[in-house]
């Protein structure tokens, strides 16, 4: 059985959405566009704490839903939290999914939007209150394959685009006057810290046992018919380079390469969808690359416990699962943002 990316039923069968106690008072500006694809007009959503104490550090923040369903609102409770509890700036974004564009979207074109998001935020932030020299991301499920992509594909960009070899991504949204290939030898997309929440990080993998199946239920849920992750002609047999080059898996650099950012990775030990195992197969190449980062499984936890609401499929419930994990991200942001 392969694993698919059970990720938030709970876009369509939540329950009422469960509060969390306020901290800060916070001003949310809502439906923020950054950019405009063909397909849709891609948002983001700000939250800003009320501060007098200067710019605050920032995190972005990358929604789940098996890259086929949920939108930025199913981590309204999470941001939100972050930003009362935490005194960060949040920036909640959105991105294509692969049923956008008449089921035409490929992955590729998701990665760059994420690394379009976080241009746009680095660029913009200050506006917002927000330090754009400190900031963190972070994502969950596919939104933690996202921010995995991010550390390890960051410096992977090309004007040329993703069908030419070697295979690099175009971000959706470029400072104005820059290339892709400038930015990345600024380095523009460098975060300072990460926290990547039970993550795909093997989508190469996935795409061979099923992933791309009508047995994937994400391919009803989003209303489209199962496909490839690029479109046809491109098969994880006959194009394994596809694969990996959005599998963040094979894309972890050495040390002495490149150094990537403080990482936590955490799963729950009760994730049917992304089982510990897998998240610790990608926390033991990023140790044996010399690469920082911690690890957790969090006892009793299902998977998309970080989502807003309650989900009785998963047995989650945001205000029961969710603010000890979230607690122990601010304490990690805190340690690398500040």
């Amino acid at each position: 059985m392969f694993r698919i990316l059970l990720m938030s039923l709970l876009a369509m069968f939540a329950g009422p959405l469960c509060a969390a106690d306020h901290a800060h008072p916070i001003q949310v500006h809502k439906d923020i566009p950054w950019a405009q694809t063909a397909a849709k007009t891609l948002t983001m959503d700000i939250y800003t704490p009320q501060s007098d104490g200067g710019r605050l550090p920032v995190v972005v923040m990358v929604h789940g839903g098996g890259w086929l369903i949920n939108d930025n609102h199913i981590m309204d409770s999470a941001a939100r939290y972050l930003a009362e509890h935490g005194n960060f700036v949040v920036a909640n974004l959105n991105y294509r999914l692969l049923g956008d564009n008449h089921n035409r979207t490929t992955m590729n074109e998701i990665v760059e939007d994420v690394f379009g998001g976080v241009l746009w935020v680095k660029e913009h932030i200050d506006d917002y209150g927000g330090d754009p020299t400190e900031v963190g991301i972070t994502g969950d499920s596919a939104g933690g394959h996202l921010s995995a992509m991010v550390l390890t594909a960051g410096r992977r960009l090309s004007s040329q685009g993703f069908r030419n070899e070697p295979r690099g991504f175009k971000p959706t949204y470029l400072p104005a006057g820059k290339t892709a290939e400038q930015v990345a030898a600024e380095d523009g997309l460098a975060v300072q810290a990460a926290v990547l929440s039970y993550g795909a990080f093997d989508l190469y993998s996935e795409a061979q046992h099923g992933f791309e199946s009508p047995d994937n239920i994400f391919w009803k849920l989003g209303g489209v018919s199962a496909r490839g992750l690029f479109g046809d002609g491109i098969t994880a047999q006959a194009n394994p380079d596809y694969y990996r080059a959005v599998s963040p898996l094979y894309l972890i650099p050495a040390r002495s390469d490149d150094q990537l950012p403080p990482t936590l990775a955490f799963v729950g030990s009760e994730d049917k969808t992304i089982p510990p195992a897998a998240v610790k197969q990608f926390v033991d190449k990023m140790r044996a690359a010399g690469q920082p980062i911690t690890f957790k499984i969090y006892p009793g936890k299902n998977h998309a416990f970080l989502d807003s609401g309650c989900n009785k499929y998963l047995g989650n419930c945001f205000a029961k699962d969710a603010p000890d994990t979230l607690d122990d991200m601010i304490a990690f942001f805190d340690q690398h943002l500040r």
